[in-house]
């Protein structure tokens, strides 16, 4: 038992609040119901939960303003505001999805406003649910997981799916005001509205030219044609351009609002402090101590945790020092020698098959086996902006600024802890000041609701650097044990990877998703809840491999774990493309040379490698050249990598990092850059350090300077290629993180002749 944000574009806020919802399915397509399909049931109850509603927009007019669908707004002076439904983590959605609605109109862009979706059905995710709630909507039809998502309102940003779900839906928004513009004109023309064009923020005929703001009043009452006819992606040249981000400005300059910036009147700071990981609870505190310290206004203590309220957070947080919380954790210390133990367990116990091709059994009988296992820590998301929400409650309505990825999910956790309706709360979402995957928790939401319900004014809560670490959802800490066997020729006949890993899809359903009838019930059906495809996602080989098996060993490591950068990924590719290596130097085959003999079915994924060794100046990875490559594909994008890398007076320095990516059709070239520019250092900042271990209970890393991220001094030469592609856009958010660690890690066996199989590669575990 242990005691203890080109040019003027505009952001707008918006608020999100309740949903609005029309069951009248029996009219044509409408301009609100552009966006809008079909669905259909399996099984009575299932069918239920997910009955199809349909939904219309829920945008809010200004002073002057036209509404067109859910999507657009036009006003008198031809402002074009354009709805965005993901939250800005700095990953630029603020100008790459309006990009693509502002093209298909045939806008001016320098007269684009961004705003902010409201909460409503019309802007879910279903792509993004399907990813991180793999299992518990595995087995159910699109169609339905799409019914589930609208219904539920599950508006996500994660998963690198901000231009995959939504380049459609904004597509035809932006096309349907097109066509409305261009009947307007018409009409006053007299002419036939197929003969009108747009572009720069007029439409066009011959000669004859009118601005969208002249039409907007005009075009609203006009109706749409059975079908939409769209242009070609970049059909104005807006999309596919490298237009000056829009969110980039009030950064600069510090206009920009965070959730930190928010001010209120009367509005109090809190700090806060949590019990230890595993079942704790709070026992004893020092009031009267707290409340010596000059600002302090109160105490508030609950079951897991004690927050200070003042009249400024220094004080506050200096008197969580002066109430010296006790907590009582009963059950196993957990530590890092426990969260081993729990991995190595589960790895020499019974897994469950995910993912298989062929057969294993007759190719592994008798035969030489090359085997090696690899291990990964917890990693930390370590976004600059901690965990923040500003609460208040009055006259029976709640109010949260706060940064979310889940602003639907963190509506209904507040409302659940607050003891009030989900109409009744409203959620103001801010650009978050990075995130990662942490900011699709809500429990600060919870916090600083249940704060301002018992102090009765404005509450802002805060979390430490500290208390950001110590209450982490961390990437899962995972063990791998992989086995395979050679040809004579040197080919892979047969590959097993055993992976341990906490169940982090299953526990993150749980979490964010709760009672969700659906999830619920999709999980009950005849194999639902069986394995964890999310904690080994990635690990199916990607090369040709005529027999192979993935198994998942759930390990129960006591830590709460959550979605991460890459998720899986960032470990299961760490795994293969270390293993892929090392099964290279047993064939003899330079390994270049040995990845592309496995890839003539993956034809984009071969030319990346192709592309960065050549770019690179690839030598093979011959010894002391300390060259490593490495390669992966997922979210619909290929990349590789080259490093170069050395040893120098016991410290790894990173000297290269060349990059080659498929990412499909870019919607913004510079965009995509800097998300794999940032994928790059990311992924290298997790091969080095950005992990933690574990003390009774505790996470050892408290501050930036515990988890050795890189400096800038510490900056390797960064190369990317991005290689012209027709295919559909793909994800460019997490696609660089993966492959690095492996490139390092492989360009350090290449340098010292020493095989790192553990991250982070300084982990004193590894030789």
């Amino acid at each position: 038992m242990l005691v203890r944000r080109y040019w003027r574009c505009i952001i707008r806020p918006v608020r999100c609040v309740g949903m609005a919802q029309d069951d009248d399915r029996t009219r044509g397509i409408t301009r609100r119901r552009l966006l809008i399909g079909g669905g259909a049931g399996v099984g009575l109850v299932l069918a239920y939960a997910l009955w199809p509603r349909d939904y219309v927009s829920n945008l809010t007019a200004g002073p002057g303003e036209q509404i067109f669908g859910a999507w657009i707004k036009i006003a008198r002076d031809g402002e074009v505001t354009i709805a965005v439904p993901q939250a800005e983590l700095g990953q630029g959605v603020y100008t790459a999805l309006p990009q693509i609605a502002a093209d298909e109109m045939g806008a001016d862009w320098r007269t684009v406003a961004v705003q902010p979706a409201p909460l409503n059905a019309l802007y879910a995710n279903p792509m993004a649910a399907r990813i991180l709630f793999r299992d518990a909507f595995a087995r159910l039809p699109d169609n339905l997981v799409e019914r589930h998502a609208q219904r539920s309102a599950l508006m996500l940003t994660a998963g690198s799916t901000s231009v995959r779900a939504f380049e459609g839906d904004l597509r035809k928004a932006g096309a349907g005001v097109r066509i409305l513009l261009c009947k307007a004109a018409a009409r006053r023309w007299g002419v036939d509205w197929r003969s009108c064009d747009t572009a720069e923020g007029f439409v066009v005929h011959g000669k004859d030219r009118l601005r969208f703001a002249e039409l907007a009043e005009a075009a609203a009452d006009e109706s749409l044609p059975r079908e939409i006819p769209l242009r070609n992606p970049g059909g104005t040249g807006l999309s596919g351009s490298s237009v000056p981000r829009s969110d980039v400005p009030a950064k600069v300059d510090g206009s920009a609002n965070f959730a930190g910036d928010i001010r209120l009147p009367g509005m109090m700071f809190a700090a806060i402090r949590q019990g230890p990981v595993g079942d704790t609870r709070l026992i004893d505190v020092d009031r009267e101590a707290a409340d010596a310290i000059a600002g302090v206004r109160q105490v508030v203590t609950n079951p897991r945790w004690v927050a200070a309220v003042a009249n400024n957070w220094w004080a506050a947080n200096r008197a969580l020092d002066a109430l010296a919380p006790r907590f009582e954790t009963r059950g196993a210390i957990v530590d890092s020698d426990s969260i081993d133990a729990a991995l190595g367990t589960a790895l020499d116990g019974e897994g469950q098959r995910i993912a298989k091709a062929g057969d294993l059994s007759p190719v592994f009988s008798g035969a030489d086996i090359v085997a090696a296992e690899y291990q990964v820590g917890l990693a930390l998301h370590a976004a600059i902006e901690p965990m923040t929400a500003t609460a208040y409650l009055a006259n029976g309505h709640l109010s949260i600024w706060m940064p979310t990825q889940a602003p639907g999910l963190a509506r209904s956790a507040a409302a659940r802890v607050a003891g009030i309706s989900e109409n009744s709360v409203t959620i103001h979402p801010m650009m978050a000041g990075g995130s990662f995957g942490a900011k699709l928790e809500s429990l600060v939401a919870q916090q600083a609701a249940l704060l301002t319900k018992e102090v009765g004014k404005p509450v802002q809560l805060t979390w430490s650097r500290a208390e950001d670490f110590l209450h982490d959802r961390y990437r899962p800490a995972a063990r791998a044990r992989l086995s395979a066997r050679l040809s004579p020729n040197g080919a892979v006949a047969g590959w097993l990877a055993k992976i341990a890993a906490p169940s982090v899809g299953h526990e993150l359903t749980g979490r964010l998703l709760g009672g969700d009838l659906a999830a619920s019930l999709s999980l009950s059906l005849p194999g639902g809840g069986v394995g964890d495809a999310s904690a080994v996602e990635g690990a199916e080989p990607i090369y040709a491999i005529p027999n192979y098996a993935v198994d998942h060993h759930p390990a129960e490591i006591g830590v709460p774990v959550g979605e991460w950068r890459s998720g899986a990924h960032s470990y299961s590719c760490f795994f293969t493309e270390s293993f892929i290596d090392e099964l290279a130097h047993v064939a003899g085959i330079e390994a270049h040379s040995f990845r592309i003999s496995m890839l003539g079915g993956e034809p984009r994924l071969a030319r990346c490698l192709s592309t960065v060794a050549s770019l690179g100046g690839w030598q093979g990875g011959v010894p002391g050249s300390g060259q490593g490559i490495a390669c992966h594909a997922f979210r619909g994008s290929y990349i590789a990598v080259l490093a170069e890398a050395t040893m120098e007076s016991g410290e790894i320095k990173v000297a290269r990092l060349v990059a080659a990516v498929d990412c499909g059709r870019q919607i913004n070239p510079d965009i995509a850059r800097q998300q794999i520019e940032g994928g790059l250092v990311f992924g290298m900042a997790a091969a080095l350090g950005c992990s933690t271990g574990f003390t009774e209970n505790l996470a050892d890393a408290r501050r930036f300077s515990d988890i050795g991220l890189p400096r800038l001094a510490d900056m390797p030469e960064i190369t990317i290629e991005l290689i012209a592609s027709d295919a559909d856009p793909g994800g460019v958010g997490e696609i660089a993180v993966p492959p690095v660690a492996p490139a390092i890690a492989n360009a350090l066996q290449a340098a010292t002749g020493i095989r790192f199989r553990r991250l982070p590669l300084m982990a004193e575990e590894n030789p």
